[in-house]
């Protein structure tokens, strides 16, 4: 998360890490059965990325494809469930959303050790950098405009006419997030309380905005989580859809959109940048497109989204400050997340007062 691990960190492949190896041998004759024109020698290359699905770029002779897996070993029920990964990826391709082609989804644990699908290999540019560091001043709107326009698209799909009806609850979905990560982070008593968390937990639930909406939600749309047409500006597939869900459209754009607001030194942002130098549209600007493009006249309590995700990141730092403390984050980067938790906290309590 943190835009000082950069693009050398988190860019590109590597071998692949012993602790995630497989039977390379099985994976070639599953995919012979199975992925249609495929034609071997297999070698597998592992992407830097931290994503908690590992994933793997599979090379051939004559194209490349991607494997995401359910990491090795026991995890969670309902944790790293690639098979619904696949299932949306199917289906937003089927109405032309830019996703990749899903080849096919492997549910036998014997193949490879886990469970896994394959894709598409999509080639294009991603921008670690919320600046676009490498776009011409003159074109850097348009690449604005165009994730502006994905989420939108995103936003305005009919989830059930693309069998998605039960991809998960519909209504009510400030309350029951407010309510899950207030109790996170109130049972973790090891990493303490804090006067910003304590006085959100008061005030979100007894401030959400009037009129409930569901759609597809992707619950992690940030500009690194997507690639780019390698020369124009113009989104060609949206990646990591591990979080996705059925939820509120304005919570998924304001995490989105909260990237105006953001330290560049805890997740990729803009706060603090020179907006008009670099010729970047104002955070006010590009919440009217969202607006135009989804029939909206504006967004009543906007201050509240933002802070209800302010909210839900610092309780995410918040639950990996107790696992630093107790001496169980698995992390490298775990200690710089657990030092932001306030910074984070403090932000949202701003947005929270801005929206009184």
């Amino acid at each position: 998360m943190n835009s000082a691990l950069g693009q050398d960190a988190n860019a590109g492949t590597s071998a692949v890490r012993e602790a995630y190896s497989f039977d390379e041998g099985a994976l070639a004759r599953w995919m012979a059965a199975n992925v249609d024109g495929y034609c071997g020698p297999l070698s597998v290359e592992q992407f830097k990325g931290g994503q908690s699905n590992p994933t793997y770029k599979l090379l051939t002779p004559s194209r490349d494809y991607v494997l995401r897996r359910k990491p090795p070993g026991d995890v969670l029920q309902g944790a790293h469930a690639v098979d619904r990964e696949a299932r949306v990826l199917a289906a937003l391709g089927s109405v032309d959303f830019p996703v990749a082609e899903v080849y096919g989804l492997c549910t036998d644990k014997s193949v490879i050790g886990s469970w896994f699908y394959v894709m598409e290999m999509v080639e294009g540019r991603i921008f670690w950098d919320a600046t676009f560091p490498g776009v011409s001043r003159k074109q850097r709107p348009a690449y604005f405009d165009a994730m502006n326009a994905v989420i939108a698209q995103l936003h305005s799909i009919d989830y059930r006419a693309i069998g998605l009806e039960d991809y998960g609850k519909p209504g009510n979905y400030f309350t029951r997030q407010i309510g899950r990560w207030s109790r996170q982070y109130l049972e973790d008593s090891d990493a303490g309380r804090n006067a910003d968390m304590d006085a959100l937990v008061e005030w979100l639930p007894a401030n959400i905005p009037n009129g409930d909406e569901t759609s597809i939600v992707h619950g992690d749309f940030r500009r690194d989580n997507m690639i780019f047409h390698p020369s124009e500006p113009k989104v060609i597939a949206v990646l990591d859809w591990e979080l996705s869900t059925l939820g509120h459209p304005l919570a998924d754009f304001a995490y989105h959109a909260m990237m105006y607001q953001m330290p560049p030194d805890i997740v990729a942002g803009l706060a603090g940048a020179d907006l008009e130098g670099l010729n970047i549209p104002s955070e006010e600007t590009y919440l009217a497109a969202y607006c135009q493009r989804t029939g909206r006249e504006s967004i009543p309590g906007w201050g509240f989204y933002v802070a209800f995700n302010f909210f839900r990141l610092a309780a995410i730092f918040h639950g990996i400050k107790g696992r630093v403390i107790r001496g169980t984050a698995a992390s490298a980067h775990a200690h710089e997340r657990a030092a932001s938790f306030p910074v984070l906290a403090k932000l949202a309590r701003q947005s929270m007062k801005h929206c009184r």
